[in-house]
């Protein structure tokens, strides 16, 4: 039962690499890294999105309750949520020729320690199936934009 698990859990999380479309290697969120100045060899950093960094990213740290929800929407810019504390789902979308939204493969489902990398533009929603605290970072500015069916 518990190697049926692991391998089951580990499936889990390759899967979810490949349909979140983007991953730490690939994402956005990590490029634009650069020397801070008087500090060891090694270290960059990427700062908050500002008149003197526009090219930074938003940090937003969120707090959800069990059982709240986020309507299908995208963002325009890259994305990364991690999981501090709870488990939450994320569904995503594609768009029928009619405009309707149609599930696109199951849930990717990410639990206490788990990160989720999105594609700006990719079309999700998120359930939260336990109380959440997230650190949620954004490609430059951050951007959310509902995505109504088109039905």
């Amino acid at each position: 039962y518990m190697l049926r698990r692991t391998i089951t859990h580990a499936i889990a999380r390759r899967t979810a690499a490949t349909r979140a479309m983007s991953s730490a290697t690939t994402s956005n969120v990590w490029k634009g890294y650069a020397p801070v100045p008087d500090t060891p060899d090694g270290f960059t950093a990427r700062f908050a999105v500002s008149a003197e960094t526009p090219n930074g990213v938003d940090v937003i740290m969120e707090q959800w309750a069990k059982g709240s929800a986020e309507p299908p929407h995208s963002h325009p810019g890259d994305d990364m949520t991690v999981v501090v504390e709870g488990k939450m789902a994320v569904q995503f979308f594609t768009k029928s020729s009619d405009g309707s939204l149609v599930k696109d493969g199951e849930p990717l489902i990410l639990n206490k320690g788990d990160a989720g990398h999105i594609d700006g533009g990719r079309i999700h929603d998120a359930t939260y199936l336990e109380d959440c605290k997230l650190v949620y970072v954004h490609d430059k500015s951050f951007g959310f934009v509902n995505q109504p069916s088109g039905k």
